[in-house]
């Protein structure tokens, strides 16, 4: 299958193959006020003073709450990692088609897959994007090219996963559970880190495709970080929000099994990414789980009496995996199937 990239690049692609159409009303909703989402300091979560870590708490607590999504800044995270991270994902991607096709994964657990669009066998339509997707923790995976890459993406892979270790404990803390909750009850330790490097070629006519239609992670967190180019749009009191990140930041979403998790008082939240006609939006995201094995349900100090009943029953992370792969990607359908 020719990728997106690889079909802009044949040259005379003056209009959205049909195959690509996207019928729903991209411009639906758009929020016309200076909505922004909540900024997390990280360097205070992890080194304020007891006053100043307990208010940054609570603001992830709202963030999580209210908008399912927050942007970190001051994450330790250096510059220099996250640029070569993207500028060797783009690398990749350059890579002739034959030399991409032999990461062609057609399992959902093989260690690397490189595609396009999202499920084309359940789907109707095809996205406007390619991708890279690779399990790095517990185990590390890489294509081993081009060179450079798999040495970055593992120490990318590192510094993003102690950087979900401190939110875990922020976020615990917030739910009122001790800080170490989420690290010893969902193994984070040894669990799953899944990484995907999205990208969005130009489109001839950007308001007739989509690069991801309105979805929820899996997972406890998604972190993400983007090229100077801007796509991602957040569904937020009925509205979509256009989010335009700080440089050197991360943007940071709750996703489905945090919603299991508590029980749905944190919420995993519709996104979308939309494509422009100009440039090539690259961004890469790590989607930090449990363990495949572990059952995911409500944690019992937060669905007990009967004023708060568990809202889902408890799924193995692998069956849900497998469950999100069988479905079209759109809305919160895999979620909705687990709710009592």
């Amino acid at each position: 299958m020719l990728s997106v990239k690889g079909q802009v690049e044949s040259g005379g692609l003056n209009h959205v193959p049909s195959k690509y159409l996207y019928h729903t009303n991209l411009g639906e909703r758009i929020s016309s006020d200076a909505e922004v989402i909540p900024t997390i300091d990280f360097s205070i979560l992890t080194s304020g003073t007891p006053d100043q870590r307990s208010k940054v708490i609570q603001d992830i607590g709202n963030a999580c709450a209210e908008w399912g999504f927050f942007m970190v800044i001051n994450h330790g995270v250096p510059n220099l990692l996250r640029e070569e991270t993207i500028r060797l994902a783009e690398t990749f991607f350059n890579l002739s088609e034959e030399e991409k096709r032999e990461y062609t994964g057609t399992q959902l657990f093989d260690p690397i897959r490189y595609g396009t669009s999202f499920n084309v066998t359940v789907d109707k339509i095809r996205f406007w994007r390619d991708f890279l997707k690779i399990h790095v923790h517990p185990s590390f995976s890489a294509p081993n090219k081009p060179p450079g890459l798999s040495e970055i993406l593992q120490e990318y892979s590192k510094s993003v996963r102690e950087v979900a270790e401190e939110l875990f404990k922020g976020i615990s803390i917030s739910l009122g559970l001790e800080e170490n909750y989420i690290k010893d009850k969902m193994d984070t330790e040894s669990g799953s880190q899944l990484l995907v490097t999205n990208l969005y070629p130009p489109c001839p006519q950007p308001e007739l495709a989509m690069g991801l239609p309105p979805h929820s992670d899996h997972g406890l967190l998604t972190i993400l970080m983007q090229n100077e180019h801007s796509g991602l749009q957040v569904k937020h009191s009925g509205k979509w929000v256009p989010i335009d990140p700080l440089p050197n930041s991360f943007l940071v979403n709750t996703g489905d099994h945090m919603e299991i998790l508590t029980n749905g008082k944190y919420k995993s939240v519709l996104h979308r990414a939309v494509v422009n006609g100009k440039a090539t939006r690259i961004s890469v995201g790590t989607a930090h789980g449990p363990p495949l094995e572990t059952i995911v349900s409500p944690a019992p100090e937060l669905a007990s009496g009967g004023n708060n009943p568990p809202a889902f029953r408890g799924i193995k992370y692998r069956e849900y995996l497998e469950l999100q792969q069988s479905k079209q990607l759109d809305g919160k359908t895999c979620l909705d199937h687990l709710r009592i």
